[in-house]
């Protein structure tokens, strides 16, 4: 897996990266821990990164929603 990581606007998250081939999104943390979600579909992460706020979106539609 190669994940690329877009830089986001967020107080909290530093950046975002998607494997589609796997439906593997990885987020980073500003003070450097790096979570990995598993089954996100691509669209899922797209509205993430498209987000007027990053963090609410994945506290509410990704936390509790992919391991």
């Amino acid at each position: 897996m190669k994940f690329y990581g877009v830089p986001v606007r967020s107080s909290n998250v530093y950046s975002v990266g998607y494997d589609s081939a796997t439906q593997t999104l990885e987020v980073e943390f500003q003070e450097g821990s790096v979570y990995q979600y598993y089954g996100v579909p691509r669209s899922i992460y797209l509205n993430l990164v498209n987000a007027s706020s990053i963090g609410s979106f994945l506290a509410r539609y990704i936390k509790d929603e992919y391991h």
